[in-house]
């Protein structure tokens, strides 16, 4: 195959389509979990693969056969022992009507296969096996080209998954870092933030103990001033008697 392939990752499948020199169309998917619909889901997937071929003005002869491969994780057919299954436009009595391609699942829990003796089971070992293989030390059955070049593929890919898990892992490392440092700060902020609240709150203690210093002192010079003021009143009623003994004396001499 060459031109044209296009991964597209959901939550439970993986679709690779792509297209070969001779415009044959293909698309491969792996899907983990089966569901209800997947049948109906497998046929328009395929349907719709191979309708879009056709632009506007191009004539029918210009479809090209259309394959969909899929790769279940879960029994599908779990009546059937068989793990391949070949669906192609046929009537009752195996007449083909257009030879344009078909569905081909493989349900790989029931790939059991331990001697590789076709592309298919090789390929299919790799899809059950490949993540526990050994990139430096293949077994036999993946010593070809194409499985290697598969392994080299799946390495990459192994590398790149678990850069990601350690570029995450030193991201959450650094988030909670900074979350750790800035707990520290908030208290350290809330520490200053509290010592500086009971400094202000004894500050202001020791100011009011001023202000009541200093009010006392004020009425303690008030009520010396009013006490000077009240012996200098003293002193000046006791000047004016004197003063006044005398003119009474002198006005008044003893004896006459």
């Amino acid at each position: 195959m060459s031109s044209g392939i296009f991964p597209v990752r959901l939550c439970c499948s993986v679709d690779v389509k792509a297209c070969d020199d001779q415009a044959r169309l293909y698309q491969a998917e792996i899907q983990l979990v089966n569901h209800r619909d997947l049948p109906a889901r497998i046929l328009y997937t395929w349907a719709d693969l191979y309708s879009q071929q056709l632009q506007s003005g191009q004539d029918y002869d210009a479809l090209q056969p259309t394959y969909s491969i899929w790769l279940l994780g879960e029994d599908l057919l779990r009546g059937d022992p068989c793990y391949a299954h070949r669906y192609r436009l046929r009537d009752e009595r195996d007449r083909c009507l257009l030879d344009h391609g078909g569905i081909y699942l493989f349900e790989l829990n029931k790939f059991a296969a331990e001697q590789v003796e076709t592309e298919e089971q090789r390929w299919l070992k790799f899809f059950k096996d490949g993540e526990h293989l050994n990139a430096d030390h293949l077994p036999d059955w993946m010593q070809t080209p194409e499985m290697r070049q598969a392994m080299t593929t799946l390495k990459a890919f192994s590398d790149k998954e678990r850069a990601y898990h350690v570029y995450q892992a030193r991201q959450d490392f650094l988030r909670q870092q900074r979350s750790i440092q800035r707990e520290l700060d908030d208290e350290r902020a809330a520490r200053a933030a509290e010592r500086q609240a009971k400094e202000a709150a004894l500050q202001a203690q020791q100011d009011a103990v001023q202000a009541r210093e200093a009010e006392r002192q004020a009425k303690e010079t008030a009520l010396q001033a009013q006490a000077a003021e009240r012996q200098a009143k003293d002193a000046a009623l006791a000047e004016i008697e004197r003063l006044t003994a005398l003119l009474h004396d002198r006005d008044h001499p003893a004896g006459a």
